[in-house]
């Protein structure tokens, strides 16, 4: 199979798999949006990890700093907080559970050993 082929055939399966329905309402596109900038927040913290770890590459290590990470983790949090608004979850509340469920769990797996 050659490029122009493969292309070809992405193509193909593109339309068939196209989804059927539009961001209609400003919320939807805002929750997107919000979304994808998540995703970003965290690539962009992913680097710096690798950074730290002294695993990046040459070049990119020129320009590390390693404080960036408190500005990364700071970004991550706050987007999530944001998509967490757009969705109407609490994060307040959906922490608390969280660490209920995960003490729990824990609490659980000592009594086992």
């Amino acid at each position: 199979m050659n490029l122009k082929n493969l292309q070809q055939r992405i193509t193909t399966l593109n339309e068939m798999t196209k989804p059927h329905y539009k961001l209609y309402t400003q919320e939807e596109k805002e929750i997107l949006t919000k979304t994808v900038k998540l995703n970003e927040e965290v690539g962009e913290l992913c680097n710096d990890i690798l950074g730290i770890l002294k695993l990046q590459r040459k070049a990119k290590m020129k320009n590390f700093d390693k404080r960036n990470i408190y500005q990364e983790f700071a970004d991550v949090i706050i987007t999530t907080i944001q998509l967490a608004e757009v969705t109407g979850v609490d994060i307040e509340r959906a922490i608390e559970d969280k660490l209920k469920k995960i003490e729990k769990r824990n609490l659980q797996e000592k009594d086992l050993k």
